[in-house]
């Protein structure tokens, strides 16, 4: 009976990190589907196969779940999309030097492993998501030479202060107001970078 209820746990534990690479694979490709790609660097991303982890500019971890993608300058345009917050294990998000336009989704702040966010030299524009504020583990994020407008959500400059955001670049866009009232920068020309001496949470 102990050895059946072994080889039940194995299959379900295979089941799930199958159907997890599955759902990663199909976020990805559903991201793909949406972009303009003229050099075609994602011609690998073939979602017939078990799981996005033999496709170029994609890095897994031991569990085949994606932690990174790495896709700076590589020609690509059109939007990012809610479904990627699938890929819930991401550390690094590399899509800067493209012509990546619409809008950031808010969904990306399930990306609770996130680390890095390289957005920068993109065509993005609207606000920033203030659920990117529940990004805790992020300690880069740079948004600097886009399209973006209107006011830096609160959630995502406490992160500066409590998280363990240590870069912050929103120079080069279209904010409006100031990071506090000394500051005698506009957030526009604002890169904001934690003090190392400062803890963080």
């Amino acid at each position: 009976m102990g050895f059946k209820m072994v080889v039940v746990a194995l299959f379900i534990a295979v089941a799930i990190r199958i159907a997890s690479s599955n759902s990663e694979g199909d976020a990805l490709n559903e991201w793909k589907t949406k972009l303009m790609d003229p050099h075609e660097v994602l011609q690998s991303w073939d979602p017939t196969l078990f799981n996005p982890c033999t496709w170029y500019h994609v890095t897994c971890n031991s569990d085949n779940s994606v932690i990174r993608v790495d896709l700076g300058n590589a020609g690509l345009s059109g939007p990012l999309i809610p479904q990627l917050s699938h890929l819930v294990n991401m550390q690094y998000f590399m899509v800067f030097g493209n012509e990546i336009s619409g809008t950031i989704p808010g969904e990306l702040g399930n990306w609770k492993m996130l680390v890095s966010l390289g957005l920068q030299q993109n065509q993005l524009s609207g606000p920033i998501p203030a659920s990117l504020g529940q990004l805790k583990s992020v300690r880069f994020m740079t948004l600097n030479s886009n399209k973006l407008s209107g006011t830096i959500p609160i959630e995502v400059l406490e992160l500066v202060l409590w998280g363990n955001l240590q870069t912050l670049n929103v120079s080069d866009n279209f904010f409006q107001g100031r990071v506090h009232a000394g500051d005698p920068t506009g957030y526009a020309v604002t890169t904001i970078t934690q003090d190392p001496k400062i803890g963080s949470a």
